[in-house]
């Protein structure tokens, strides 16, 4: 069949059109034959036709690549050898002595081999390590661009498939792949940057590849982006290589002393103004710099000399520079800013507000954001300076210029979020309003409309004074039917839901059934994923003020939310569809014949890793729809409402269980991104607290998950570095890694809750060491206070399970040392912790740290809390102090001098800002009152007296208080 193929193949290069149709229709007919496989192999590597050889091996290529699954594993073989025998000749043999055109030849196989090798890697594993020692020569012809791109793209499709036994092979290959890279780029910009993807896969797969040579690697990146002549796109892949390597390898790029290079490079582009003809209507409005730099390495002793250089500099944009490298800096090196430095950040933000070139102006507005997300709650202590410069630049809001005015809101919101918004509202609500009735640009009510919300979740029934002229404007947008108002009608469907939550029952109530109606229209009007999203919140937070009102509409509204579970819509496969070469296609046998030329023709093609795509809209919509069904069917009763129903759901639950927690276990323990890793920690303690006991019914289920918080704890996981290679270096330990701790230490306490406190004792004993060796001194704060913090929450979760009390007992003089030493740190949130954790130990353990054999524990923790008591002055650390009085008192009242406690204990109330601990204090009171309802306070009032007069009003009327609410607890019970 070869003899006929090979001739059918040469009628098609002839200059005669019905030559070409007949032999057209001829190839066809012996496409149809399984035979053609090999046919075409034995044309590809023995013909002596060179242009033969090549549309041979193109229409190979495509015939492989499209239909690998139809071919028979000899066949298979036969082809796997034929390609093998054919790039071999062209690479070693026909390169330095054919006359034919060779470089042509090996760029033909070259390109076939990287087109079957992506397609089906794994076939070729038998072959690698011959594959890689043939690129190792491909590598070093520096004058064949094509041969080197073709043979990246191969190595780059092999490399996720690449075993041990190739480790060596591939390692060697990177210092001729950077070189081969670098000739490239001189040659073909875009192939150089799809070349360079072969980085990203490394990282992916292989990282321990790439490791010994992280130095060159960082250093040819840095090259590529501080080179301006290179397109924009590829000097953005460079610095992302360079951000995904720190990710990985942070410790490694230190070792190499690679910061100060890398720092020397970014800054400039951070700071670059952008070229002439190219300046941004709003001076810089998406400032590019920032994002560049957004992954920067954490370290502000390093950049704080650059930082300041830009801020000095008379250059606007490097002043930008400098203020967007601050902002980023926030992300990143949040504890230390917070605990070091600021006061002095702030200020130099807040003079950026009012420098006299509007791109410092904006970087400030943006930094002024990412400092309120990231710095809570220390930096709300600021807003007496930070709020009226905030206020004063909404007052004068300039429509033309949106992309500033988004960067003002969003410093606003995230400022609200911890704000005592009292003060500043009337001034915010005169401003939204104004935006909302006058301004022309409908991305500015946007804007005002989700500033709104934030206004609402702080300010709550304070707002109700304004709710009318709000939720007027409100129920205007959500009437338009014109397609421009659609992102303002989804903020209004999501500002409306906040303030269905916030502004009181009483004042939602009589517009929450027009307001369900108004969703109904909408989605019967409109198809957009988003906006059904939003109503779908609406009608969750409805549920929660008038659910009668969903009632009538309950039908309607779980119809289309389980419809959007459903449908398959926004997820879609992308299959590729080649039909360039229609010979080659068994479906095409009606199409008319193309000219020859055509067969040989390789035009781009789609990439062929993008098999399946998915639109975020239509995922989130199916993720908004699963969290409202579960709050509406909780707030009506709809569906799940009698027990029996719910036992008959457990099997479901389980299966569900058993397929979604080993994933989650699994991707911690194999994902290389810290970020990924914590938010799948985040979402396995969801599950935990949601199922609790039920969660860990699976044999091996607890020990699993134990396990990998043990790993992560002991930072052996794949995230966080710990291949081998690199020293341990707990003061450079990034605190993205810090982060992932604490998520994975959230866990502790949820299992101690879920299970048997004897079940869960082994697994506890083997995590204790490891979380209180971060209560030492020499670590940071954040480790401190996540050390106590944990042993806190693990105590408390122990009070309520079976046999708890004898654990925590068993384990008070192991704990006890850290704790108090703990109540003596210099830092708030770790006295906080630590207090909250001595009142949970007295609680979980009960009489047995009051015990004989144990007799000086809670004199000791007393007088401790006693001498703090007096000297305290955070009131979220005296506020946990009297709930672990209480939960003193309550686990051993006998043990406690309450005629010297309780009236220090009063003077301290009410709680000012831990507001969750006023169960514990009013439960303690009820319970003294209930035993000994005239419990003699004069001492204590006495003592008040003497003090200051006003105390003792103040303490007179607490005592007639608790008598109250004494009451209350007794007839409630």
């Amino acid at each position: 069949m070869s003899e006929e193929l090979e001739k059918i193949l040469l009628q098609l290069t002839q200059p005669d059109n019905a030559v070409i149709q007949q032999a057209t229709a001829q190839l066809k007919q012996a496409f149809k034959d399984p035979a053609i496989i090999p046919a075409l192999c034995a044309v590809m590597t023995g013909s002596q036709n060179p242009q033969i050889r090549q549309s041979a091996a193109v229409m190979l290529r495509m015939r492989v690549k499209k239909h690998w699954k139809k071919i028979s594993p000899d066949h298979r073989e036969r082809f796997i050898s034929c390609l093998f025998i054919y790039v071999f000749i062209y690479c070693f043999i026909a390169l330095p002595t054919s006359n034919s055109d060779p470089l042509l030849s090996s760029q033909v196989g070259l390109l076939l081999l990287s087109k079957v090798v992506e397609s089906n890697p794994e076939a070729f594993k038998p072959h690698y390590r011959q594959l890689l020692q043939l690129f190792g020569t491909v590598l070093q012809d520096l004058n064949n661009p094509p041969a080197l791109y073709y043979c990246i793209l191969t190595l780059t499709a092999m490399t996720p498939y690449t075993g041990s036994e190739e480790m060596n092979l591939m390692r060697s290959l990177i210092p001729n792949l950077i070189v081969a890279l670098k000739h490239l780029l001189k040659a073909d910009q875009d192939q150089a940057s799809e070349a360079m993807e072969v980085f990203d896969e490394l990282m992916e797969s292989e990282v321990s590849i790439i490791v010994p040579h992280i130095a060159e690697i960082v250093r040819f990146c840095l090259e590529v982006g501080a080179d301006t002549t290179l397109s924009d796109s590829l000097r953005v892949k460079a610095l992302s290589c360079i951000a995904s390597l720190i990710r990985l390898k942070s410790k490694t790029v230190l070792k190499h002393k690679l910061l100060n290079p890398i720092l020397q490079t970014i800054f400039p582009v951070l700071s670059a103004a952008p070229p002439p003809g190219e300046e941004d209507p709003e001076d810089e409005e998406n400032d590019s710099g920032d994002q560049s730099d957004s992954e920067n390495p954490k370290h502000c002793a390093a950049q704080m000399p650059l930082t300041q250089a830009c801020l000095a500099s008379e250059n606007p944009y490097e002043r930008k520079g400098g203020i967007m490298c601050l902002a980023v800096l926030a992300e990143g090196c949040a504890d230390h800013i917070r605990t070091k430095m600021l006061s002095s950040v702030l200020q130099t933000v807040c003079r950026s507000l009012s420098d006299s070139n509007q791109v410092v102006r904006s970087a400030g507005l943006f930094a002024l954001g990412q400092f309120s997300e990231y710095l809570q709650p220390d930096v709300s202590k600021y807003c007496d300076e930070l709020m009226p410069l905030l206020l004063g630049y909404l007052s004068s809001l300039n429509e033309a210029k949106v992309g500033h005015v988004t960067k003002a809101f969003y410093a606003l919101e995230n400022f609200m979020e911890n704000l005592d918004i009292a003060p500043y509202l009337p001034t915010l609500m005169d401003t939204m309003l104004s935006a909302l009735n006058n301004a022309s640009s409908l991305k500015i009510k946007e804007l005002a409309v989700s500033a709104i919300g934030a206004i609402a979740n702080a300010a709550k029934e304070l707002l109700v004074p304004y709710f009318p002229p709000v939720i007027e404007s409100l129920k205007g947008f959500l009437t338009a039917t014109t397609e421009e108002m659609r992102p303002l009608q989804t903020q209004a469907l999501d500002t409306l839901s906040v303030l269905a939550r916030t502004i009181g029952n009483d004042v939602f109530s009589p517009l929450a059934a027009e307001c369900v109606q108004l969703g109904l229209n909408l989605t019967d009007t409109i198809d957009d994923p988003d906006l059904r999203r939003c109503t779908y919140s609406l009608y969750s937070a409805v549920s929660t003020v008038s659910p009668d009102c969903l009632t009538p509409h309950l039908t309607a509204i779980t119809t289309v939310m389980l419809l959007a579970l459903k449908s398959t819509e926004g997820v879609t496969a992308h299959l590729e569809e080649d039909k360039t070469f229609v010979l080659l296609d068994d479906d095409d046998e009606d199409e008319d014949g193309k000219d020859g030329d055509a067969v040989l023709e390789d035009e781009a093609e789609p990439d062929i890793h993008d098999v399946a795509g998915v639109e975020n809209a239509y995922i989130d919509e199916k993720e908004d729809a699963c969290d409202a069904l579960g709050e509406i069917a909780f707030n009506t009763g709809f569906w799940w409402c009698s027990y029996r129903q719910l036992c008959l759901c457990s099997p479901a639950l389980q299966k569900l269980l058993d397929i979604v927690l080993p994933c989650f276990l699994e991707a911690v323990r194999t994902e290389r991104e810290r970020q990924v890793v914590m938010g799948v920690f985040e979402a396995m303690n969801s599950v935990l607290k949601s199922c609790q006991g039920e969660a860990l019914k699976s044999p091996g289920r607890l020990q699993e998950i134990s396990h990998v918080i043990r790993d992560v704890l002991k930072k052996k996981t794949l995230c966080q570095d710990s291949g081998g290679d690199e020293p341990d270096d707990d003061d450079q330990q990034a605190e993205y890694d810090a982060m992932l701790q604490e998520f994975a230490g959230e866990g502790i306490p949820l299992l101690a809750s879920a299970v048997p406190a004897d079940t869960f004792a082994p697994f506890l004993n083997d995590l204790l060491p490891l979380i209180m060796s971060k209560a030492k001194s020499s670590c940071t704060v954040a480790d401190r206070s996540f050390s106590v913090g944990t042993i806190g929450e693990v105590l408390q979760a122990l009070v309520s399970v079976s046999g708890g009390r004898g654990v925590a007992g068993r384990l008070s003089n192991r704990l006890l040392p850290v704790l108090v030493a703990g109540v003596k740190d210099s830092d708030a949130e770790v006295r906080n912790n630590s207090v909250f954790g001595l009142g949970s130990l007295a609680q979980a353990a009960g009489p047995i740290v009051a015990s004989d054999a144990c007799p000086r524990d809670y004199p000791m923790m007393l007088s401790l809390f006693s001498n703090l008591l007096t000297k305290e002055s955070d009131r979220r650390v005296i506020d946990n102090l009297c709930a672990a009085l209480c939960r003193m008192i309550m686990s051993n009242v006998d043990a406690v001098p309450l005629e010297q406690v309780v009236p220090a204990l009063v003077a301290r109330l009410p709680l000012q800002e831990d507001m969750e601990e006023n169960k514990t204090v009013y439960s303690c009171l009820a319970m003294l009152y209930k035993h000994n309802p005239a419990l003699d306070l004069d001492a204590g009032e006495h003592q008040v007296s003497e003090q200051d007069v006003s105390l003792r009003a103040d303490f007179l009327r607490a005592k007639q208080l608790f008598h109250m609410l004494y009451i209350v607890f007794y007839i409630s019970l």
